[in-house]
């Protein structure tokens, strides 16, 4: 298969261009700092000669967007927004203006969609979308509005001969330095992989593998379209999560932290606090009814073997 990929240059279009290459396909990769052969130059808002490449592809993975690890001031929620639009507006067009457009447009989206809650887990069929709860900072539901308008780009791209699947993604845990996983390790192996704020907020993740699985399995299956979640069946609280990571390291303590404490952590981090106290209790309920079968369903062996990978590396 031919695949583009804009905003393949992040740590999950590192995830996917690796294992999609690696199993045979062509892949070309959209980036604003285009850094080798199979990378073309795009800017995520206006049309160009990238468009060529989407004209008789088989696959477009969507993934850009402003990264969400920075400080959530009103300037950077705004171009999280913008770029996220503006990227799926102007891939819906050069869809739109293929003579051969692709079969499918995987669209990156966000399991910050759903609403903070701890009484049950949000599926696509019954899960809450977020935005009005109370008792959270303000500006938790320009995130979901972020996730909405994102979806509704995709949704309004006149792409008859394209299925579009938006990709509700939980976390992506993967080795690589940089992402996420990396980030959560370092704290562990500092000692400060505690429960923040209590630690019973749900943390939603899935393994790179099944990630990948999932990507491919969707390709597949011309009945799925619309939002699918991209999660492991398992979400578990905070306070839990950590101390399976600490486990797999074999690091015996992890240091609590406050509200307050994570407010200054994550202000040395340049990050928010929202990435670490909205509870995110999301699961894969079209997968699992579609059939999907996760290789790593369970956080505590997931994160052993994410911990031997980067052992061995």
């Amino acid at each position: 298969m031919k695949l583009v990929i804009p905003g393949g240059t992040g740590q999950v279009g590192t995830v996917l261009d690796r294992a999609l290459t690696a199993a045979g396909h062509e892949v070309v990769i959209l980036t604003r700092r285009p850094a080798g052969e199979r990378h073309l130059p795009w800017d995520g808002r206006t049309p160009g000669p990238w468009a060529a490449a989407v004209d008789g592809a088989d696959v477009v993975i969507n993934l850009a967007g402003r990264s969400v690890s920075c400080r959530y001031t009103p300037a950077n929620l705004r171009e999280m927004m913008d770029s996220r639009v503006e990227s799926a507006r102007v891939v819906g067009e050069a869809i739109a203006a293929a003579a051969r457009p692709p079969r499918v447009w995987l669209q990156m989206s966000t399991a910050t969609v759903y609403a903070h809650r701890f009484d049950a887990p949000n599926d696509e069929a019954t899960g809450v979308i977020g935005g009005g709860e109370p008792g959270v900072p303000r500006y938790w539901s320009y995130s979901v509005r972020i996730a909405e308008e994102w979806e509704r780009a995709q949704q309004r791209a006149a792409t008859p001969s394209t299925r579009k699947v938006a990709l509700r993604a939980a976390m992506v845990m993967s080795p690589d330095r940089g992402g996420v996983f990396d980030v959560l390790l370092r704290m562990a192996r500092l000692g400060l992989g505690g429960p923040v704020a209590g630690g019973a907020q749900y943390i939603s993740w899935i393994h790179e593998d099944d990630f990948v699985r999932a990507v491919e399995f969707l390709i597949g299956r011309d009945d799925l379209d619309g939002p699918v979640n991209l999660a492991a069946p398992a979400p578990l609280p905070q306070r839990a999560f950590m101390r399976a990571l600490r486990t797999a390291w074999g690091m015996p303590v992890g240091l609590p932290a406050t509200k307050w404490m994570a407010e200054i952590g994550a202000l040395a981090l340049r990050s928010d606090t929202e990435l670490l106290l909205k509870s995110r209790r999301v699961v894969p309920g079209r997968l699992l009814d579609a059939g999907f079968a996760f290789e790593h369903p369970h956080w505590p062996e997931a994160a052993a073997d994410l911990v031997r990978q980067v052992r061995a590396r």
